[in-house]
């Protein structure tokens, strides 16, 4: 007879024995929270979105114009600020309040 528990760990949480990805998968889940545009949408890594408003970059002496297209945003594990890349401008971090998913 095999023992089947060894396929399973136990989560602390939930009192259940779940297979070691479902465990990760919440884990992560609970550790990174939910970043919402201004409107509401949920984003993730990777999305692209415009700007709503036009934004003054401190440190870079640009404005940044309302519809502006910002892509591959990456979440920085803030629920109100996105990390993203745009031409010219080096680590520029936006507050989500002020895009919208694309």
């Amino acid at each position: 007879m095999t023992d089947t528990n060894e396929d399973y760990v136990y989560d602390e949480e939930s009192g259940e024995w779940l297979p070691p990805s479902e465990l990760a998968q919440r884990q992560h889940a609970a550790v990174q929270p939910e970043v919402r545009d201004a409107v509401g949408n949920l984003l993730a890594d990777g999305d692209q979105v415009t700007l709503i408003k036009d934004l003054d970059v401190k440190g870079a002496g640009q404005t940044l114009k309302r519809g502006t297209l910002i892509k591959a945003i990456r979440l920085t594990g803030d629920a109100q600020e996105i990390d993203c890349k745009f031409d010219g401008i080096k680590g520029l971090v936006l507050r989500a309040e002020f895009v919208r998913k694309r």
